[in-house]
């Protein structure tokens, strides 16, 4: 994954208190945090609150990052993965202690990556059968492992290498390769099972 040339360069201004420096930060990477978080659980209003909680982390421990431990992307990721798996760990418990849980997903009016980049000279019929797809894809996302899920999730929606992933989930890269191959055979799996009950 590339690295912005002036990523030192903003931090350090950001450091010295120059609030354009931070802003331009959270430009570069405010989409990219949002849609891991939105992938994840699945949830606009979620997503946004999370992508908040992210920078309020990002910007407090600033000062920790080292440029000599990897790339800033890296750091703002693995800074993003830990918060989510703080979240999911109290909603887990959240739904244990309320049995009255909403299902999961009940808001999809967010435009998803894909849909954002989708092709704009497609028809209608086209636009809908590609938001039921992304729409599939989401869902069967939600029902895999949180550690397979965000494996796929780092790799194939987030394009980042191994190594980048290993750092991140601060596993071997041989169990990333692994975690990915898993989640990708069950993601089919359970896409080609719902696809049966949609046809």
């Amino acid at each position: 994954m590339d690295e912005t040339p002036n990523s030192t360069q903003l931090i350090k201004r950001c450091l010295d208190g120059d609030s354009a420096a931070w802003e331009e930060i959270v430009r570069l990477h405010n989409r990219r945090i949002y849609n891991i978080c939105y992938r994840f659980t699945g949830s606009p209003d979620d997503a946004e609150d999370l992508s908040q909680e992210v920078f309020i982390k990002v910007y407090r421990t600033l000062a920790s990052y080292d440029l000599q431990k990897g790339a800033f992307t890296t750091w703002v990721t693995t800074v993003t993965r830990n918060l989510l798996v703080d979240h999911f760990r109290k909603s887990k418990m959240e739904r244990l202690s309320d049995s009255m849980d909403a299902p999961a997903g009940a808001d999809d009016d967010s435009w998803t990556l894909g849909e954002q980049i989708a092709d704009q000279r497609a028809g209608p019929e086209a636009g809908v059968a590609t938001k039921q797809t992304q729409k599939m894809v989401q869902d069967a996302l939600l029902k895999l492992s949180p550690d397979l899920r965000e494996a796929l999730i780092l790799r194939d929606l987030q394009d980042m290498d191994y190594k980048e992933i290993a750092q991140t989930l601060r596993v071997p890269e041989g169990t990333v390769k692994s975690r990915i191959n898993r989640g990708r055979t069950e993601l089919a799996r359970i896409l080609s099972r719902t696809y049966r009950q949609v046809n």
